[in-house]
Order: structure tokens, then C-alpha cells, then sequence
């Protein structure tokens, strides 16, 4: 049996199918559009529009859309990126049409009613006051506005308060006309049935829409200055993130960097920046580095928080610890462990079908492909340790910051 098998619809949207033991369906339509999708005027519509997806279609109220199925004991969802929109469920195998239909509705037939949408901007006003009480998740937004300003990646998902209040439904439905087209969606799916099953069902429900193509190109960021910024937040701790542009998704270079990154503070306790900040010195009980890729461009970022008067030690160890990426090449003994850590990382998020499907739908819509866990564990395990270093002095080399304090 292979991992994925794969269809396209006569409209042009594109079907992948896992085939599980399982009792649990998961589905999903992925739809290439996202905040970095939006025009000046429109900063935060990709956000508002997902919210209001569910607030009734031409054929079902806002409750008869949350309770479809919901009452089956199943769940519906989605969630919006800087250049995807995700619309997801998860159900019974039984139910596994039931769910394909409510999403063809909720995707195609959304009405965005007036009367929706001016309780759902409350919503929203309430998730962005929300955000703005959290150092920890707004610093993340502040630096990547900063490291891309002037691109359309350069604004938060969120949008403000301002943008959102004076969206209309008019331009929820011209955003939608110009980005949610068939031949930039993925339908992906994963359960106890074949994939003749998935398509016969996505065909049903889905082939049935006009196909339409996408008529513009999104922009690549240009080249940017290192910054050192710092902003007066009155925190009971200090924020800080360290970082710089990393590779896009297409880079070769992409899977080195995701390793070095992981080596340098990913999520297990033996990463470079958790033995030296917090188990060596007890300096900050939360210190990370992270590597979101894009189409065209990416970041990565370290992030940390301690006390006031910590904070200055702390950039001193992280750059510490990156300048000796960037100058010497890590042991043997410690890249084959970085190396069975990260594939190990790898396969056990695996194991939750419903990331597995939501992963293998965004990795087919953007490369036409999808690597099977054999065929990642043989990259990864290529790596060099020059290419560890090389990944380390080309992006690190210039570092910017961003700190709370």
C-alpha cells in the first residue's frame, strides 16, 4: 500500500488520500491564501473572513453550520497563516461525507452576513486585546514586522482594530473572488477507506464548482538592514528575540537550517541554548529557537525571556552559543544525535493523523509532492556537519533583536 495516493478534480482542485485503520476521518481543504495575500486597505481580512466561514451559507444558518457535526460527536475548524487558509474536520469514518459537504458549503457558499460579521469583529477586537497581554506571542509578530517591513509578510494576521471594524461584506467577497481559487487548493484526507472512496466523495461534493485561476504573483521580500530595536513594554519580565532571514521553502538548504536550528533550541532539554541559559546559569526558564520557512523567504528567530537583569547576559550567551555554529563545525557524536533526535521528532508528530494530514495537504499544495518519513530520515541523515556550519554563518551572520523590556 503506498503512503499517499493522489487525483485532481476536473476544476482543478487537487485530492491526497491516506487510507488509515482507523474509526476517526480527518479532511481538509487547503486553500494557498493568507494575510500576505491582502492589499494595504484589507490588513487583517484573511483572518476575518476564515472567522466568518462559519457564520452562515446560502443554504444553512451560523448554528446549523456549528451543530452539523458537532451533534455527530465530530468537530469543524479552521485557522489562517501569513499564506494559507485551512478549513478542517474530524469525524467518524461513518461520517466522513456528511464532513466533505459542510466544508464544499462553508468554502463556496459562505453568504458573510452583515449582521454575522459585525458580532464576529467584536470577536476579533476581543483576540487582538487578548494578544497584545501576551508579550511572549505579540514580540514574535513585532520582529517579523520588522524583519520583513515593506513586504506584503510585514503585518500581523490579526490586522487592527481600525481595518477590521470598516471591513464590509463586499470586500469579504471580492477577497475571497481573488484568492480562493481551485487551482490553488489542496482537499486532503486520511482514514479507513481507499482513495477511490475520498475521490468518489470529493468529486460529489467539490468538482461541482466553477474552476478559477489565480491572476496575480505575490512579491519577494526585499533585502533588509539588521536592526536593533527596544521597546518599553512595562513586563514583569524581559522578551527578547535574536535572529535573521532564513531559507524559503523551496531551498534545498531548508532541511540543514531546520536541523541546526533544532540543534540550537529546539524543544528537547539537551539544545545548546537550554544547557547553557537555563541549566548551566539559571538565567530564563523559557529560551527557544524557531524556523518558519515561506514560499519565498523565512525566519528564524531565538527567542528568551528572564529576569530584568538578566537580559543582557542572556544575549551575550545566545550569541555566543551562534557564533560558535557559525565558526565550528559540532562534533560527529553530537550531529548523530541531533540527527536521530530530529527524525525521531519527526515521526512521533506523525502519529497524530489529523497534523499528518494537515502537513501532507500543505506540502502538496505547494510542491506537487510529499516526502514519505523513509524518504526524510534519508535527507536528514545526509547532513554534514559543513553544512551545518555553512547554514549557521550564512543566516546568522547578521543578526537583528527585538527586546521587551
Amino acid at each position: 500500500m503506498r503512503e499517499f495516493d493522489t487525483y485532481e478534480l476536473p476544476n482543478g482542485i487537487r485530492g491526497i488520500h491516506r487510507q488509515v485503520r482507523s474509526g476517526v476521518a480527518h479532511c481538509a481543504l487547503v486553500v494557498n491564501a493568507g494575510s500576505r495575500d491582502e492589499l494595504k486597505n484589507e490588513y487583517g481580512i484573511a483572518h476575518l473572513t476564515e472567522h466568518a466561514l462559519f457564520k452562515g451559507t446560502q443554504r444553512r444558518k451560523a448554528y446549523q453550520v456549528n451543530c452539523r457535526l458537532e451533534n455527530l460527536g465530530g468537530e469543524l475548524n479552521a485557522y489562517t497563516t501569513k499564506e494559507d487558509t485551512t478549513l478542517h474536520a474530524t469525524v467518524m469514518r461513518r461520517d466522513f461525507a456528511r464532513a466533505v459537504e459542510l466544508i464544499a458549503d462553508v468554502m463556496f457558499c459562505s453568504t458573510f452576513p452583515e449582521k454575522e460579521l459585525k458580532k464576529e469583529r467584536e470577536v476579533i477586537a476581543d483576540e487582538i486585546n487578548t494578544y497584545k497581554d501576551s508579550p511572549s506571542d505579540r514580540i514574535y509578530d513585532d520582529f517579523e514586522d520588522l524583519m520583513f517591513r515593506g513586504s506584503e509578510l510585514g503585518h500581523n494576521i490579526l490586522g487592527s482594530k481600525a481595518t477590521i471594524s470598516r471591513l464590509s461584506t463586499e470586500e469579504l467577497h471580492r477577497f475571497v473572488g481573488r484568492t480562493y481559487t481551485t487551482d490553488q487548493m489542496v482537499f486532503s484526507s486520511i482514514g479507513n477507506f481507499s482513495v477511490a472512496t475520498a475521490r468518489s466523495v470529493a468529486e460529489r461534493y467539490l468538482s461541482g464548482f466553477v474552476p478559477t485561476k489565480r491572476e496575480f504573483s505575490r512579491v519577494a521580500p526585499a533585502p533588509y538592514e539588521a536592526f536593533d530595536v527596544c521597546q518599553q513594554r512595562h513586563t514583569h519580565q524581559a522578551h527578547g528575540i535574536i535572529g535573521a532571514r532564513g531559507y524559503g521553502i523551496g531551498d534545498e538548504r531548508r532541511l540543514p537550517l531546520a536541523l541546526m536550528v533544532n540543534i540550537l533550541g529546539g524543544p528537547s532539554a539537551n539544545s545548546l541554548l537550554n544547557l547553557s541559559l537555563r541549566e548551566r546559569y539559571g538565567l530564563s526558564y523559557n529560551v527557544e529557537a524557531t524556523y518558519t520557512p515561506y514560499s519565498d523567504s523565512g525566519i528564524v528567530g531565538i527567542y528568551f525571556s528572564s529576569d530584568h537583569d538578566n537580559r543582557e547576559q542572556c544575549v551575550e550567551l545566545i550569541r555566543a552559543e551562534i557564533e560558535q555554529l557559525r565558526r565550528q563545525s559540532i562534533t560527529p557524536r553530537r550531529l548523530s544525535i541531533a540527527k536521530r533526535q530530529f527524525v525521531a521528532q519527526m515521526a512521533i508528530s506523525m502519529e497524530s493523523n489529523e497534523g499528518y494530514m494537515l502537513g501532507a495537504g500543505k506540502s502538496y499544495l505547494l510542491y506537487r509532492d510529499i516526502d514519505t518519513l523513509e524518504e526524510a530520515y534519508r535527507k536528514v541523515m545526509s547532513i554534514t556537519r559543513e553544512q551545518i556550519r555553512d547554514v549557521a554563518d550564512d543566516c546568522l551572520g547578521s543578526l537583528s533583536q527585538l527586546i521587551y523590556k
